[in-house]
């Protein structure tokens, strides 16, 4: 393996920037689960996007599925997450690393009843928060038919596994 091609053909620049730990979370869903966009994937030019996501106590998350267009990797900091690799659940607890490839079938779960947390990393970067927003309507009882169900579903690469 060798390094990409350059990003960046000059003598350098400030650009870098910061979001301070003690920033309020931008979505907060019903269940009391909070989501902190760190970094978007608009802000890394697409490279990758990386999100802190706050379990409460209440039993959550998704069912085993894949991305056709980006990898998914979660770094627990808190508590303990029980994530799906494909063939099996297993808990993981703070350190723990896992890495998705595209197409690599996974899932996330908190059903340990106290509250968790890990970092969800994207890459490359799509634009992931408007998929979380979709879900908080959806917790929120917005309605919709199967039909936009499954539209939304494929406009933000969540394919299901039965």
């Amino acid at each position: 393996m060798s390094y990409p091609p350059p990003l960046y053909d000059g003598d350098g620049e400030v650009s870098a920037w910061a979001r301070p730990g003690d920033t309020a979370a931008d979505l907060v869903y019903p269940n009391g689960n909070r989501v902190h966009y760190l970094a978007r994937g608009e802000a890394t030019g697409g490279l990758f996007g990386l999100y802190r996501w706050e379990f409460s106590s209440a039993v959550s998350g998704p069912d085993p599925h894949f991305h056709r267009t980006m990898a998914e990797s979660f770094y627990v900091l808190d508590g303990e997450i029980r994530i799906h690799d494909g063939e099996q659940w297993a808990d993981y607890r703070p350190g723990d690393f896992v890495h998705v490839p595209p197409g690599g079938v996974h899932g996330f779960r908190n059903e340990s009843g106290a509250p968790a947390s890990m970092l969800l990393h994207f890459a490359p970067g799509a634009p992931r928060e408007p998929y979380f927003e979709g879900l908080d309507r959806l917790a929120r009882g917005e309605q919709w038919t199967p039909e936009e169900r499954a539209a939304f579903m494929a406009e933000h690469d969540n394919s299901w596994v039965e």
